[in-house]
């Protein structure tokens, strides 16, 4: 804004009567005092006296720039859904202006309803004020103790994506996504304005987003606020959308304007949809989907002026306009003019209640947008119809034999769930579905895409339901979106580059973990993510390719939230995904390989493993009956698989050599069972790994998680780990596992320098592997392929039974 009060919009009617002018614009300004108490009071809610120190809180926390302006917004939409009986939720990019919607849910009731201690009255008004911000009550950030959110927002770039999930497959709903003009810079958001390319108007539900102009950032002005309006047309015009301008700052005119322009959207998704829905021909053409650009200033209808200086309007209101309204009698009398301003007297009771015609300027019950189920997903979230995991099962005859892409199995496995589900299942991936096996899902559905085709394009669809754009960022917030309004999917991604969301995720681990202790907020089908493409397959696209560090990320989070799996083969990625789509509140993780690899276990065999998470595996142990004179652990499918080859390779060296092999499924199992759920006693751990015998373990990932997953336990100072050392090239598969020293002739090294009866006679044979280390570089060479004993080897059956010892006292883990 540039300080001009001339109100400028594309619509120009004027659809308010007086009656409902003065309705909306004394709820709007409710709305505005409740913000600014819950930012800046701790007592004399309603101003009964004149403000003293010890009513302002001593730290201000908060942020007021963005907060009247979504307040105004909400005010609208409240009117368009009672006047329309539409189903509307509200996605708050700007979700630091916590405020708002705080007051929006206490005035509509909502609040009330989900904190009896907070009701609508002076008691409760002064409760509201105190919590905020405040030790021991709520966040500045719409988090997950506001209702009607599903968006926390204090992380800028996802409000667009979010609202799109939540439109997926909801045909009544009604998305009014707030954009930030501080948020529109983010590359994410960037992005997500193409969604509406994967919008199928039959289907679907719409979004409305609402760019929010206010010119200022913390202390910087905003790209979208200043370049020509000419520029910024073109540019949401270029996305897909017809944009609707509305900008001033004088109230009256700014009322009638918006809601001209509200209609006028609303009208347009109305003819859209109906289109769509009732056109002969199938898919009808794509029309840009309306969209709002309100400008307004920032810090509206807040202090011109603090101290001489520009507050409204300038990038100072971003957070607190003033700070020192305790200590300075000069601030607090601002404070004071400032919430007066509002009229306060007009606005509540004696009993510090809404006035009637504020009370009831909502929709009732669920359509209020604090109250709206779609926010609450739980409540509307409905069972998988699951196949029989079983069903798709690989063969196994003899362990360590065969070559199956296993993500591929479990691709028949996920077709079969789509097509059972396919109102309430979607699939994620950034442009890799097929490059990750799972193109069998494409026999029940296509790929979403609702712009233009082309002779030879594969599997596209209005009406897809494998939603694929190049775009990590955009694919989990379709997908959390898509979770927290109650419905399932799963997320595939190359490994390496999951990290593209690790803020993202972190931002949904710590909303369910919130959302664990509040009582009215009901669980949410879980973040399911495959990652795969998985850096020791990474050997052709090289170095930049191969990072296996995500799954260190997520262990950070809270053990009631995060769960971890390496699923050796098919069978046992077939019964962790069944567990983990089954599965509610959770992060699961799951790592697994694309490339045809050795399978291991019977179905019914991996169903025993996955359920405990981790087991010895006495037919690739040497003298399972006797003490252990080394045990040889794993995580991962190619861990396993050259633990099992340094196995095969020690028991022909040393025929007497007592070695128990131990493979992990669960992660977390390694971890003691104080510390996460389906971690296991000390005693069951050392039944395992023994109290005092040398353990190599080879793992997927970087080797310190697994040191910091077992620190604690007894035989921890015998614990060697081998893993990803961040090693590694344009190479051949076996040669990643050389380089970073997890091959099975290393590994067969490291237990000769680790048993103390192979130290003495073990030198001629690590002689012998070093040998072959160097034949196997000389090899590589000069072929450009690993050595045939390499790429053809398989498990040479031995002596002993082919079942899984029991893990002495543990039981299998619950969730």
């Amino acid at each position: 804004m540039d300080g001009r009060n001339v109100t400028t919009s594309t619509i120009s009617r004027r659809p308010l009567g007086r009656a409902e002018l003065r309705r909306i614009d004394a709820w709007w300004r409710a709305a505005n005092y409740l913000s600014v108490g819950q930012i800046y009071l701790m007592d004399n809610p309603l101003l009964r006296e004149p403000l003293r120190p010890e009513h302002v809180k001593p730290r201000l926390l908060g942020h007021w720039g963005t907060t009247p302006g979504l307040n105004f917004m909400y005010a609208h939409l409240n009117r368009a859904i009672a006047a329309r009986d539409l189903d509307m939720m509200y996605v708050m990019g700007p979700g630091h202006g916590g405020p708002g919607p705080v007051a929006a849910g206490w005035l509509e009731g909502t609040y009330s309803e989900v904190y009896p201690d907070i009701g609508r009255d002076l008691r409760g008004m002064h409760r509201l004020f105190q919590q905020f911000s405040f030790p021991g009550g709520i966040p500045s950030h719409v988090a997950p103790e506001t209702p009607g959110s599903i968006h926390e927002g204090g992380e800028l770039g996802y409000s667009l994506s979010h609202a799109y999930g939540a439109a997926f497959d909801n045909p009544g709903l009604v998305v009014a996504a707030v954009v930030g003009d501080g948020e529109a810079e983010t590359g994410p958001l960037a992005a997500s304005w193409h969604s509406n390319k994967f919008v199928d108007p039959r289907r679907d539900g719409a979004v409305l987003p609402i760019l929010h102009l206010n010119g200022y950032k913390i202390a910087n002005p905003t790209l979208l606020a200043r370049i020509p309006a000419d520029e910024l047309t073109s540019l949401m015009r270029g996305y897909g959308h017809a944009p609707y301008m509305v900008e001033g700052s004088e109230p009256e005119e700014m009322h009638q304007s918006f809601a001209a322009t509200l209609d006028h959207c609303l009208d347009e998704i109305g003819d859209i949809q109906h289109e769509a829905r009732t056109a002969r021909r199938q898919p009808v053409a794509r029309r840009p989907w309306p969209m709002i650009v309100l400008r307004s200033p920032k810090g509206w209808t807040g202090p011109a002026t603090v101290d001489g200086q520009q507050v409204e309007g300038s990038w100072r209101s971003h957070q607190v306009p003033f700070a020192r309204a305790r200590e300075d009698d000069s601030h607090r009398a601002v404070l004071e003019e400032w919430m007066r301003s509002y009229r306060p007297e007009e606005l509540f009771t004696a009993e510090g209640a809404p006035v009637p015609e504020i009370a009831d300027l909502h929709p009732a019950g669920d359509r209020r947008m604090s109250a709206t189920p779609h926010a609450n997903g739980g409540l509307l979230l409905r069972d998988l119809q699951m196949p029989d995991f079983r069903e798709y099962a690989v063969e196994v005859e003899t362990p360590g034999t065969g070559a199956v892409e296993a993500t591929r199995v479990l691709g028949g496995f996920l077709r079969d769930v789509m097509a059972a589900n396919m109102d309430r299942f979607r699939l994620f991936s950034p442009d890799e579905n097929n490059s990750n096996r799972l193109q069998d899902v494409l026999d029940v559905t296509g790929r979403t895409w609702n712009a233009e085709t082309l002779p030879g394009d594969d599997h596209l669809a209005v009406d897809g339901r494998v939603m694929e754009i190049l775009s990590e960022h955009t694919c989990e917030g379709w997908l959390e979106g898509y979770l927290l309004t109650g419905r399932h999917g799963l997320f595939s991604c190359y490994e390496a580059f999951i990290h593209l969301v690790d803020s993202m995720f972190n931002q949904h681990a710590k909303w369910l973990k919130v959302s664990n202790d509040i009582v009215w907020r009901r669980p949410i089908a879980s973040l399911n993510y495959l990652l795969t493409s998985h850096v020791w397959r990474q050997d052709h696209n090289g170095f930049s390719h191969q990072d296996p560090g995500f799954v260190d990320h997520v262990v950070n989070k809270k053990s009631d939230v995060v769960r971890v799996y390496f699923p050796p083969d098919a069978n046992t990625l077939l019964s962790v995904t069944d567990h983990c789509l089954r599965s509610r509140q959770y992060v699961n993780v799951i790592v697994a390989g694309k490339q045809p690899a050795l399978q291991y276990l019977t179905m019914d065999e991996a169903i025993v493993h996955c359920t405990k998470g981790i087991g010895i595996w006495e037919w690739a142990s040497t003298h399972p009956d006797a003490e252990p004179d080394v045990v040889l652990g794993c995580a991962g499918e190619v861990p396993t698989m050259e633990a099992l080859a340094a196995v095969d390779l020690l028991r022909g060296f040393f025929p007497d050599l007592a070695v128990r092999f131990v493979n992990v499924v669960d992660l977390m199992r390694l971890q003691d069972e104080r510390e996460h759920p389906h971690g296991i006693s000390d005693a069951a751990f050392d039944a395992l790994f023994t109290k005092d015998k040398p353990v190599i373990f080879a793992y997927h990932g970087y080797p310190t998680l697994i040191h910091r997953l077992t620190y604690r336990r007894h035989n921890h100072h015998n614990l060697h780990v081998r893993g990803y050392k961040e090693e590694g090239t344009t190479t051949t598969p076996f040669d990643m596992t050389v380089l970073n020293q997890i091959d099975r002739f290393n590994l067969a090294m490291d237990v000769i320098d680790r048993v103390p009866r192979l130290q003495a006679v073990g030198g001629p044979v690590r002689e012998a592997l070093r040998d072959k280390l160097v034949e196997h570089r000389s090899y590589i060479r000069a072929q450009g392929e690993d050595l045939p004993e390499v790429q053809d080897w398989q498990w040479r059956p031995g002596p002993g039974p082919r079942t899984e010892t029991s893990d002495p006292a543990q039981n299998a883990p619950e969730g």
